[in-house]
């Protein structure tokens, strides 16, 4: 990694990326989306709930110190695994490019978020430690590029902002000399994808101005075996059409009504190949229904209208062999 990297604060880096996104149009916190993806590597698969997971312990890569608003002492442990899906590489002026595009889909960094953990700092003081995880070969695309840094650790902070309500302070300092603060935990993580949800601000399809739009990171779900074995929430309303309406469907159209939920961050969706289950956090609504087709999970597509409160899923289904 370059020195001038190393013990350093980011304002000039921070400066740049504050133009990339002004220039943009775009705050970090709406670059953040939420989606799981396949991992493809060699760990023994499980499943509970239907749902497939594997089990990941991740290697050190570097360690970030920084602090909340409040003054508490924060450090991020950048690690990573094979086992997390691997970021398309791409040079600094093509993630400009991307930064400048109106298409934030084009390029993603997937990425998990694990759970805070009670560390103590080497003054003996207690401390607070994240492990964020990315695939083996970003960690080397990080300790190259300054952009690409900046870049990924202003997200990071956006993302661990909104998951545990707390603030961070941006000037954070990587150590030169701890490659990870505490013991790394082992993280569980879903190896299917579900689709991304986009809140809409009303049926004709126009973004609502305030919701996130599909973003550069990703976050690969640290899979909580709890939401699977609580109790089911009562199930929504729903209606299932195929389109043509005539013989095999190209596609399945699916309404799931939600009067109770007021944005798509509070929505956990997965698309199986002949299921959808539908989940929303404080249990407010619970929907586990199998499909009449197989549908192929990769391009399902999926609306929340924060208007009509409708969740609209559009999933593409296999042709007849």
């Amino acid at each position: 990694m370059d020195s001038s990297l190393l013990d350093t604060g980011t304002a000039d880096a921070d400066a740049l990326l504050g133009k990339l996104l002004l220039d943009s149009g775009m705050d970090p916190a709406q670059l953040m989306s939420v989606m799981g993806e396949s991992t493809g590597g060699g760990e023994e698969q499980k499943t509970s709930g239907g749902i497939p997971y594997v089990q990941v312990t991740p290697s050190p890569g570097f360690c970030v110190k920084l602090k909340t608003k409040s003054g508490e002492k924060v450090f991020i442990n950048v690690c990573h695994s094979d086992m997390v899906p691997p970021t398309r590489d791409i040079s600094d002026d093509e993630l400009l490019k991307v930064l400048e595009s109106d298409d934030m889909t084009q390029f993603r960094i997937p990425m998990c978020i694990g759970e805070p953990h009670a560390e103590v700092d080497k003054s003996g003081g207690g401390c607070t430690a994240y492990d964020v995880i990315v695939h083996t070969d970003f960690i080397r695309k990080l300790q190259t590029s300054e952009l690409f840094q900046t870049f990924f650790l202003t997200i990071v902070c956006e993302g661990i902002e909104e998951k545990f309500t707390t603030e961070l302070k941006r000037d954070w300092v990587i150590l030169k000399n701890r490659r990870n603060i505490g013991k790394l935990q082992e993280q569980t993580v879903r190896t299917k994808s579900k689709p991304l949800i986009m809140d809409m601000e009303n049926s004709f399809g126009q973004p609502e101005s305030h919701g996130r739009p599909p973003g550069l990171i990703q976050e690969v779900d640290e899979f909580q075996m709890k939401d699977i074995e609580k109790k089911q929430a009562p199930e929504p309303r729903f209606s299932i059409v195929k389109e043509p309406a005539d013989g095999h469907p190209e596609f399945l159209v699916a309404e799931i009504h939600l009067p109770l939920v007021k944005t798509a961050q509070t929505l956990a969706l997965d698309v199986g190949e002949d299921r959808i289950l539908l989940d929303t956090r404080s249990n407010v609504y619970h929907l586990d229904i199998y499909l009449p087709y197989n549908i192929l999970q990769e391009d399902v597509g999926a609306q929340f209208d924060r208007c009509t409160k409708i969740l609209t899923l559009t999933m593409p289904v296999q042709p007849q062999s």
